[in-house]
């Protein structure tokens, strides 16, 4: 990237953990990035100290009610205030920027980055739910459009890097590194008495309230399997899961000569969104270096499918196809939703996808009309089973 042409960012969900961090590797970079736009849902305090403070184009509130609050703030500048969720359209199709950071949280970041896609910007992808819902749909406009789509996710990440120089070289299987969050060896005796603030205590990584709890009950590994798939063009049986509680190995490929790379470093979500954000370059920064020595032990083990159903729910979504992974994403964001509020128990959430995915009409090859349709069933019958 030469020094004198800044890569303006637009960064939808700047104020979530992947959003925050963004900001702070622009902060460090400014000869190298500008953010050109930043999008909140509801928290308009922290959209407007980072509008101040980084003085974008323009900004987006996604709740309308507090449009008055945020354009008086920034009235004294010129940065350009819309709200609502058609807005977050509206500014992806704009020609402001140069890659968007999608990381909205849920299903709500789907719209926003198609938008992108068609108009021709490159997208670093941190919302894994807008390939779980219709990765088929995102993957092959990403080929009309010739638009890169560079994934964020530490372990994406890490597979994406493993792959590099390796264009020719047919993939024997990839495997996804999983903590096993902080319930790992518990059972289910254990688990019924969860509750919410223990289930927000990750031991390795610092990350957003609904990853978190999907990182507790292994469903963000599913979730993960079922990207893999779309970005990488694989087949289920190529994508493996293995419990690695150090974190350090984010992820491995193995060839077709059986040769394996992997991807290791700290759990440190700056390093995958700077690699993002300046692909195909890596830049220096001053994040923690990885120490062998500290780490004299790495450890790995099978997933526990029986204990955390989740993972085996996802698997079958991956295996089945077609709307199952989007009505099982759509239960599990509105189970997430009750736990964060004390409406079910731990191993309730699971109870509620399964009966979800049970439920809704199955879709084989469906369009994003009927991916849509299905997401909103499956919330209707999700929240009528919790009585939300």
């Amino acid at each position: 990237m030469p020094d004198q042409q800044l890569r303006r960012i637009a960064i939808f969900g700047s104020t979530g953990s992947v959003g925050t961090q963004a900001l702070d590797v622009i902060a460090a970079n400014p000869d190298k990035f500008s953010a050109e736009v930043l999008t909140a849902h509801g928290n308009e305090e922290l959209l407007i100290e980072q509008s101040l403070k980084y003085n974008p184009n323009i900004v987006v509130i996604g709740d309308e009610k507090k449009y008055s609050t945020v354009k008086q703030a920034l009235s004294s500048t010129d940065i350009k205030v819309f709200a609502g969720e058609k807005a977050l359209e509206e500014v992806a199709s704009m020609d402001v920027y140069d890659l968007m950071l999608a990381a909205i949280v849920g299903y709500a970041g789907l719209k926003p980055t198609l938008k992108a896609i068609e108009n021709g910007k490159a997208v670093a992808l941190a919302n894994k739910e807008t390939l779980v819902v219709a990765g088929d749909i995102v993957m092959r406009k990403a080929v009309e459009y010739r638009v890169p789509v560079i994934p964020v996710d530490s372990e994406h990440s890490a597979i994406f890097q493993c792959l590099v120089g390796e264009a020719r070289n047919k993939i024997e299987k990839i495997v996804l590194t999983a903590s096993g969050g902080p319930f790992l060896g518990k059972k289910p005796n254990y688990l019924v008495n969860v509750k919410r603030e223990h289930a927000l205590q990750h031991p390795n990584w610092s990350m957003g309230a609904k990853i978190t709890i999907d990182s507790a009950t292994l469903m963000n590994k599913g979730l993960e399997m079922i990207e893999a798939k779309w970005l990488f063009n694989l087949q289920p049986d190529q994508i493996q899961v293995v419990v690695h509680p150090q974190s350090i190995i984010h992820s491995m490929v193995q060839f077709e000569d059986g040769s394996i790379k992997a991807q290791m470093g700290l759990p440190d979500m700056k390093l995958p969104i700077q690699y993002a954000m300046a692909f195909p370059q890596r830049i220096p920064n001053n994040f923690p270096r990885l120490d062998f020595k500290k780490f004299n032990n790495l450890t790995f083990e099978e997933p526990d499918l029986r204990t955390f159903r989740n993972l085996a729910l996802a698997i079958e979504a991956l295996d089945k196809g077609g709307n199952l992974p989007a009505v099982m994403n759509a239960a599990n964001e509105v189970a997430v939703y009750a736990f964060l509020r004390n409406r079910v128990n731990f191993l309730d959430m699971t109870d509620v996808i399964e009966r979800t995915m049970q439920k809704i009409p199955f879709v084989k090859n469906p369009t994003l009309e009927e991916y849509f349709e299905s997401d909103g069933e499956a919330r209707t019958y999700a929240a009528d089973i919790i009585k939300l």
